[in-house]
């Protein structure tokens, strides 16, 4: 793997006319030409980029190739500890200071303002800021300055932060998660990967002296390491020039490390390793194939050379997983799912591999195991056929062109994201219109025999590795290392028969109907959209709009559902019906058959219910669009589900679910149901439920909600030439069944469907490997539903949120995340909810539910103006942006039709009306209905 001129790069150099003398030389790929970039003598690098969508706003982030693999041994942990503490104190933004500030702007911490820790990297964004004034951009330029090189790392605010960062690894540390810490050693060999995760260890958390992260700080946060990132809606030019002014005069310190990329050994054969946990949640495999052919070394990949090797692998992986997507839906199959990708070896940046994860649906991994890794060896010994190409390479070319046609129409975050992913992995940005030629060539020049070379090369007999995460659980058989050996050389002697290609060609709906048409039409002036009536009763809302070049979604919803109809079927086939309905059948084509049918296509169209309201949502783009009505029609009268897909799909949910009922989490789960909701069909799914589950049943379930197609409002938004559209409509809208007469107007809440009333806790215990408990807690009661109410309902949760974040994680230290959520439903009875979930440290639950019940009475009577202001900010900033979407829009003017009340249009101009007695007002209704339920799961003693 360490030859300079490899096989997939010596290909890719023949492609793109380069000879193995200029290997050394590659070209590098062109920058997207909108990007102003540059380095400055102190060796910071810069990369700005003007972007309106959404208007008057930016991103601004610092991105640094420093992660926790830098750290020395008593450093382990530090890396991201020190993210940690960039929140906690800087040199301009003292304490607090920094959040208060981006809060007052609309940027909300956790949502907009954040940071995450990898093994090389560590990268703080501060997104979405409204920035009419070049005020606000200057401050968040210093913020970066502050992280960079000027973050105060107070030794109180240290000791303080110990507790934080406990609890979240308390938070983390699942059986997966032991496993891979046990186990990553052997599969990483002696790199230092194999010991080096972020959160580290906690005998350093807890115990390391404050001069040890400010070492590690000034060590490699320095400017030759770093990337200042401005995306959106900036002047580029003047962002150029602060970014010069403000980081130019950073030192650069003196005799500073070289920064290294470890490596991974190459290793002959396969490394195994086996680890079991009583909380892993299902049985998984995963398989890499490490090899630089497969993705191109971290210094070769901003060439040119990126871009065929990067096709070739995306081929190889996109037929990979169709002939196991369509292996996962035959009962006979081992698996429950196998998925294989590019990427990483494991944690490693170099060398890049081919992985497979394989996930079992019974109590032994190797039959699993072998039969996936068989397809594997299936394509390497018989190659894939030119079919399974021609509809990889479509699918491929739809999504590029599908990208190029919204060029215009991209967010800010996109290009923000892209250029990090630059920065920190060499990851070349071209621009969608270079992207699309350089691909586009490669797809024409490339055969399906380059790609059956491509994957014999990859996989290999030597630099493998397999690791093996499993439930230590009763009747599970925990194989050794020596039986994945022994599946491995098993295989590889076996004379595979190649794959058989079969597409139909037959058409997907086998005969339509003569077409509808249009009766009446109505102009929606509220929504400025039409409203048509058609020959079968149905409503369909037409709005077209400019958001979006490429895109068109649809939205449809009717009344009724799980709260009345579904009373009248099992509850164990109406608890699985959502999981057996993803792999429906339409007419005669199977689910598989309909995967193929789709590829080359961005079309696709699904069915959802509530507990008092049925939906479909779609989406395409301008050229599919008639591929999305014919789904809808084909969804409406052809629904099925194959037995022999139920049967694969349901043998290989139980056995993954069987896995996950002894976890805490997912007990948690079934005891909040169990203790709070009296429908047989709301508690939690089991094991047993999927067993007890009946297809037929489940296919009338389906069929039910689809009877009457005047039950519903179809909406569309977005890139609607109506010229095209009406044929559409008519043919495939105007011909459903329909009964307006008898369509379902009104529907009746269900106590049943609701939390229990009345105050009260339920505690239950269970036995954890990192004890911790974990508390639900939900406040709910009937309320008005007004645009007030339902804009009250989020800002009341999102005070107490900030408030449960400076109490319990802030100053107590007793959980790592907290936050509340409040909705008011239109058409539930008890509509109005606040709910609060969280795991924290056992011995101070008592402390911690004390705080948190006096914290939402004293809303009732103490909300500030500085408290409300942050919120009214961030809701009106995204009010202004929701008017953009075609989604929101479309979700909007359906569900107004549930009960009349239009929010979406107006919040905007009822935000800035909503005063702090408005929210204590609505808080004491709440409290004074009397529903406060409490759950608990203690750790078993």
């Amino acid at each position: 793997m360490k030859k300079l001129l490899l096989r997939g790069l010596a290909a890719a150099l023949l492609l793109i006319g380069a000879t193995s003398a200029r290997a050394q030389q590659l070209e590098a790929a062109p920058l997207d030409p909108e990007v102003v970039t540059g380095v400055l003598d102190n060796g910071l690098t810069y990369y700005i980029r003007h972007n309106e969508n959404p208007k008057g706003q930016a991103d601004f982030y610092i991105a640094q190739k420093v992660g926790s693999v830098l750290e020395e041994e008593n450093q382990r942990g530090l890396a991201h500890f020190l993210e940690h503490m960039c929140f906690n104190g800087t040199a301009n933004y003292p304490g607090n200071a920094l959040r208060t500030w981006l809060e007052s702007k609309g940027v909300k911490f956790g949502a907009n303002l954040n940071a995450y820790t990898g093994l090389d990297e560590t990268v703080y964004n501060i997104s979405n800021v409204p920035v009419s004034t070049t005020g606000v951009q200057d401050s968040c330029l210093l913020i970066l300055r502050d992280w960079s090189c000027g973050v105060t790392l107070d030794p109180k605010e240290i000791d303080s932060e110990r507790g934080v960062i406990h609890e979240e690894w308390r938070q983390a540390m699942g059986g997966s998660m032991r496993i891979i810490e046990n186990k990553l050693p052997v599969i990483m060999g002696d790199s230092r990967y194999g010991h080096r995760l972020p959160l580290g260890t906690m005998e350093v958390v807890d115990n390391f002296a404050p001069k040890t992260i400010v070492d590690y700080y000034h060590t490699w946060y320095r400017p030759d390491q770093q990337a200042i990132i401005v995306t959106g809606d900036i002047d580029p030019a003047y962002i150029e020039g602060k970014i010069k002014e403000m980081f130019g005069n950073i030192p650069m310190p003196a005799n500073a490390p070289e920064r290294r990329y470890f490596d991974v050994e190459d290793n002959p054969g396969t490394i195994y390793a086996v680890g079991s946990d009583k909380e892993m949640q299902m049985p998984v495999v995963l398989m890499w194939f490490k090899s630089n052919d497969v993705r191109l070394p971290l210094q070769y990949r901003n060439t040119t050379a990126y871009f065929p090797v990067s096709y070739i692998g995306n081929m190889a992986v996109s037929m990979l997983n169709s002939r196991l997507s369509e292996l996962a839906n035959k009962p006979e199959t081992e698996f429950g799912s196998a998925n294989v990708s590019i990427g990483d070896f494991f944690v490693a940046k170099n060398p890049g591999a081919l992985s497979i994860e394989i996930v079992a649906k019974d109590t032994d991994i190797v039959p699993a195991f072998t039969q996936a890794y068989r397809e594997i060896m299936r394509a390497v010994k018989g190659g894939f056929t030119v079919g399974e190409y021609e509809r990889a390479r479509a699918e491929f070319l739809s999504g590029l062109e599908k990208m190029y046609n919204e060029r215009n129409d991209r967010k800010t975050g996109s290009y923000s994201k892209e250029l990090v992913q630059l920065f920190v992995n060499n990851t070349p940005m071209t621009g969608i219109e270079t992207e699309k030629a350089l691909y586009e060539q490669f797809a024409q020049m490339l055969t399906v025999d380059q790609i059956n070379e491509f994957i014999k090369a990859v996989v290999t007999e030597d630099n493998r590795a397999v690791l093996a995460l499993l439930p230590e659980a009763e009747g599970f058989h925990i194989p050794s290392e020596d039986d994945f050996a022994a599946a491995v050389e098993a295989v590889d002697a076996e004379e595979l028969e190649p794959y058989k290609d079969v597409m139909r060609e037959d058409p997907l709906i086998p005969a339509l109907p003569k077409a509808g048409k249009i009766v009446k039409t109505q102009k929606l002036n509220e929504w400025d959209a039409t409203e048509y009536t058609l020959s079968n009763g149905v409503k369909v809302i037409v709005k077209p709009t400019d958001f979006k070049a490429n895109e068109i979604v649809m939205q449809a919803i009717a009344k009724g559902n799980a709260g009345a109809s579904l009373g009248n079927y099992d509850a164990a086939s109406v608890k699985y019906a959502p999981i057996a309905m993803s792999t429906n059948s339409l007419y005669d084509y199977s689910n598989s058959d309909i995967a193929k049918y789709l590829q080359g296509k961005q079309a696709a169209v699904g069915l959802a219910w509530d507990d008092y309201f049925r939906m479909f949502e779609g989406s395409t783009t301008v050229k599919d669009l008639p591929v999305m009505m014919e789904l809808l029609y084909a969804t409406f009268t052809g629904f099925g589900i194959r037995d022999e897909e139920f049967t694969a799909t349901r043998d290989a949910m139980a056995g993954m679910l069987a896995n996950q009922e002894s976890n805490p989490q997912y007990i948690f789960k079934k005891k909040i149901s169990e203790a709070l909701l009296a429908a047989p069909s709301q508690q939690a799914l089991t094991s047993a439920d999927i067993k007890a589950a009946d297809r037929e049943t489940i296919v009338n379930i389906a069929r039910g909600m689809m009877t009457n197609a005047a039950d519903y409002t179809f909406v569309f938004t977005g890139n609607i030439d109506l010229a095209t559209f009406v044929p559409l409509m008519e043919q495939y809208i105007a011909t459903l069944p329909a009964d307006a007469a008898n369509a379902t107007t009104t529907v009746a809440p269900n106590a049943d469907f609701e939390m229990r009333r009345g105050i009260g806790v339920d505690t239950y215990t269970t036995k954890m490997e990192t004890p911790q408990t974990w508390a639900f807690i939900a406040m709910t009661g009937k309320v008005p539903y007004t645009v007030e109410n339902k804009l009250l309902a989020s800002i009341s949760a999102q005070i107490l949120s900030k408030r449960l974040l400076n109490k319990v994680r802030e100053e107590l230290g007793a959980t790592y995340s907290i936050g509340a959520s409040g909705d008011l439903d239109r058409l539930a009875g008890k509509n109005a909810t606040i709910q609060i979930g969280f795991p924290m440290k056992p011995e101070m639950k008592d402390q911690v539910l004390y705080e948190i019940i006096t914290m939402i009475h004293d809303m009732a009577d103490n909300v500030s103006d500085d408290e409300l202001r942050p919120v009214i900010e961030y809701m009106s900033k995204n009010a202004k942006e929701s008017l953009k979407e075609n989604s929101e829009w479309a979700g909007a003017m359906a569900a107004q039709t549930l009960n009349g009340v239009n929010v979406f249009l107006t919040k905007e101009q009822v935000l800035p009306t909503i005063t702090t007695q408005m929210v204590k007002d609505y808080m004491r209704r709440l409290i004074n209905q009397g529903n406060y339920r409490v759950v608990l799961l203690d750790p078993e003693k």
